[in-house]
Parts: structure tokens; C-alpha cells; sequence
């Protein structure tokens, strides 16, 4: 780490303190040089990957985007928020568990179907007639057979 008195690189880590929200860490440092005493936080870096959409531009992941598509779905339909906001949350935690840079926006769409399936059979099967571009009644019969056996 350098130092901000003299810009030497190094430096020893005197004491280190968890914060008490346990998100960050305060280290107080000494500098080999100057001798003199600073202080560093170190916090995790988040960053979700980038959406490879089906055209193959890119975009940032975004939350809000996967809520409309909840939003959409289940227009009218007898859902708690809560549940709702329980199934972004793990759709967020899969997107991020991911570990890539880049994450495929079909995949996002699986996800999304999935929580959709559990949540209400007939928010699935709206969103599964845009998502995969039902073209006649036999698609739906199709959507409609796939969620009766689960």
C-alpha cells in the first residue's frame, strides 16, 4: 500500500478491525519509511457480469429489469411482493454465483421461467409465450402440458 506522506510502497499492517456491520476492514498501517500512521478500508467489490443479449450487445445486469418482468407476468395474479422479492433475490445470487464476466441473457430468461413456475402457472405461461415467441395454440398446449407434470 502506498503511503500518502512519502509514496513509498511499503508499508505494515499494525491493526486490523472487522466494521460492525462486517462489511468492511479498517487496517492501520505503518510506513517503513517515514514511519508515519495511516488508515485503509478493504471492501468486497461486487460487480455483476455484463448481459450478452441475443443480438450480442451488451448491458449491464439490472435488477429493475428482471422485476418488470415479474411485473408483467404476474399483472393480476394473487402473489405476495414478498415472494416476489424473495425469488430477484436468489435470481441476483445465481446471476453473481455465476463467477463470469459476461452471462448469457437466455440464461437470465431460465431463471426467471423457473422462479415464475413456482410463484404461479399462469405468470409462467405468459411470460414463456414472449420469451420463446409462441407462434400458435399448439405452443401454448405445449407450455401448458410442461407445467401440469410438475
Amino acid at each position: 500500500m502506498k503511503c500518502p506522506f512519502c509514496g513509498a510502497l511499503d508499508s505494515q499492517v499494525v491493526d486490523t478491525r472487522v466494521s460492525e456491520e462486517g462489511e468492511s476492514i479498517r487496517r492501520r498501517r505503518k510506513c517503513s519509511s517515514c514511519d508515519k500512521r495511516f488508515t485503509t478500508f478493504e471492501v468486497a467489490e461486487i460487480r455483476p457480469p455484463q448481459v450478452v443479449k441475443a443480438n450480442g450487445s451488451r448491458a449491464d445486469y439490472e435488477q429493475d429489469k428482471v422485476r418488470v418482468s415479474f411485473q408483467r407476468a404476474l399483472h393480476k395474479r394473487p402473489v405476495p411482493t414478498t415472494l416476489v422479492d424473495e425469488a430477484i433475490v436468489r435470481i441476483d445470487q445465481k446471476v453473481l454465483a455465476v463467477g463470469e464476466r459476461e452471462i448469457d441473457s437466455r440464461r437470465i430468461g431460465e431463471m426467471v421461467m423457473a422462479e415464475l413456475a413456482k410463484l404461479d402457472k399462469v405468470a409462467y405461461i405468459r411470460f414463456a409465450s414472449v420469451y420463446r415467441s409462441f407462434q400458435d395454440v399448439d405452443d401454448f398446449q405445449d407450455a401448458i402440458r410442461e407445467v401440469s407434470r410438475k
